[in-house]
């Protein structure tokens, strides 16, 4: 062997070795790994929120006859009234108890319901204050669902969700994706419960199954944290190290220019 390839062998096998462990890497940047393997059932895809305490509702009700259905949208008490170019709506505050007062019939129990269980519960329960032949559509909108995605993603902060459906890939879209440096495979979902229980859940993005976990769908409220990988954390610290050591640099150079001035 001759010194010149001496020379060069280690750098091959330290590039070889970068290389693997770059390929190794990117197992942990891919998502959903597997997916051509997982078997899916679409009645996971059928999803529909439930109302929770603290949830803000807009509820209108509808009938042929203005005059029936105005006590049922009152233009004042509740939480909030605000007018649009549909009438007079009102704004809910579900209590601690999952309840709401509703004009008329008073006291009604709607957190565990979802939109479309709580509209026809109301509709029951107007029911006998209108005469028979009327037909009253009641519509229920959540107007304070939201999640919050914090952590390594381009744009961290509070989503608010329309459609009142929202899936943690959607979430973390919506968030600008998350950066090189957020752990696909350990990303953290913080939950609190009808009952304020909360909870915490390891969710890792690089396996397709996430799509049938049950926390797939994201419930108004949640947190998604992304953690920062070793390599962001080792970066860190790199730089906090090369930072000191420049101020040192300076002040050094500083001290030796005043002793050269001084003399």
């Amino acid at each position: 062997m001759t010194h010149k390839s001496s020379f060069i062998l280690p750098f091959v096998a330290f590039a070889m070795a970068l290389l693997l462990n770059s390929c190794g890497s990117t197992e942990k940047i891919i998502y959903l790994q597997g997916a051509d393997t997982l078997n899916l059932d679409k009645s996971q895809y059928l999803y529909d929120a439930r109302i929770m305490p603290k949830d803000l509702l807009t509820i209108t009700v509808s009938a042929t006859d203005p005059e029936a259905a105005k006590p049922f949208n009152p233009g004042k008490g509740g939480y909030q009234a605000s007018s649009g170019g549909g009438g007079n709506q009102l704004q809910y505050l579900v209590d601690n108890d999952g309840n709401i007062n509703f004009p008329v019939v008073g006291t009604l129990h709607v957190a565990g319901l979802t939109k479309r269980e709580s509209e026809q519960m109301i509709k029951s329960q107007i029911a006998p204050y209108l005469s028979k032949t009327e037909n009253p559509v009641v519509t229920v909108e959540m107007s304070s669902y939201k999640v919050t995605v914090l952590g390594e993603v381009g744009h961290p902060g509070t989503i608010r969700v329309d459609q009142e459906k929202i899936n943690i890939l959607e979430a973390i879209a919506q968030a600008g994706d998350l950066t090189m440096y957020g752990k696909r495979d350990n990303v953290h979902l913080i939950r609190v419960d009808a009952k304020g229980k909360k909870e915490i859940h390891t969710l890792n993005l690089n396996k397709a199954d996430i799509i049938t976990s049950p926390y797939y769908y994201l419930q108004q409220n949640d947190i998604v944290y992304v953690e920062q990988n070793k390599t962001k954390i080792d970066s860190t610290a790199i730089s906090s190290v090369s930072m000191w050591f420049s101020v040192i640099s300076f002040l050094t150079s500083m001290a030796t220019l005043v002793v050269s001035i001084v003399k």
